[in-house]
């Protein structure tokens, strides 16, 4: 494998990508929007004088992530912990609709024939396109997750709050889910990809994978399971199994053949 092949696909597919408003805004702005929603989420619990809330009031198996909390810091961690799913939401969005652009993008140029001329390889290829969608996606969830953690001091968020943002599940995963969620999304998204001809309609039908997310949302909300660090390592491992599956049928999707017979 040519690493320098790999890096000129990069550069190519952020080149284009990044010319598409749409793409800049997701990756820009909306990062951005879910790290303003749970700060303003926890100045508005301190003003409204929240600390007189009942934890009682939340579901019952929330109960364990509470041990050595006080009453307010438990409430605080229970509404927090809905917005760490738009943390996994986050690198999701953002790679499918770089990928979506960016593979589809190779049809409406009519580029690809060109591309597929030169000596790289299909894995190359692969893997540059991936590493363009991966990689933006991840900085933006790893630099609002930062920029959340700095933003809990100024607001005067309580040690307990911040050592358990700081803890097992939240940094577990922003680290470890975060990225493996990207590397399916984008896979999910080139696939989808091969049979379509619209970016829209890519970018769409791509927002399916972010379903489960929000069940898990629903779920969460509804008492139905807590996120704590066993769920999330569980849902790790499960997102592992999930990539090398996607990884696999969409390098058999893309060989040479294939997309020069199907894409035309």
């Amino acid at each position: 494998m040519d690493l320098e092949r790999v890096r000129t696909i990069v550069d190519k597919e952020w080149a284009e990508v990044f010319k598409n408003r749409m793409v800049v805004f997701t990756v820009l702005f909306m990062p951005l929007i879910f790290t303003v929603l749970p700060i303003g989420l926890l100045i508005a619990m301190r003003s409204a004088g929240a600390s007189g809330g009942d934890s009682t009031d939340m579901p019952a198996l929330f109960a364990s992530t509470c041990k050595g909390l006080t009453s307010f810091d438990c409430i605080q961690v229970y509404m927090i912990n809905q917005f760490l799913l738009l943390y996994m939401v986050m690198p999701m969005s953002i790679p499918i609709a770089i990928a979506a652009y960016s593979v589809v993008g190779e049809k409406t140029t009519r580029s690809l024939e060109p591309l597929l001329a030169t000596p790289i390889t299909t894995v190359e290829l692969l893997l540059g396109k991936g590493i363009a969608a991966v990689l933006p996606a991840v900085v933006a969830t790893w630099a609002c997750f930062g920029l959340f953690v700095l933003l809990l001091f100024p607001i005067g968020a309580t040690p307990g709050l911040i050592r358990y943002v700081l803890g097992p599940t939240w940094i577990t995963a922003i680290l470890v889910v975060g990225p493996l969620m990207a590397v399916m999304a984008v896979n999910a998204a080139m696939m989808v990809s091969s049979r379509v001809s619209d970016p829209r309609a890519a970018e769409q039908i791509s927002m399916v994978v972010i379903v489960p997310v929000l069940g898990a949302m629903f779920g969460q909300i509804g008492g139905l399971f807590v996120i704590n660090a066993q769920f999330v390592w569980i849902s790790a491992l499960v997102l592992l199994v999930i990539d090398g599956v996607l990884v696999y049928l969409g390098a058999r999707l893309f060989q040479r053949e294939t997309i020069l017979t199907q894409w035309r």
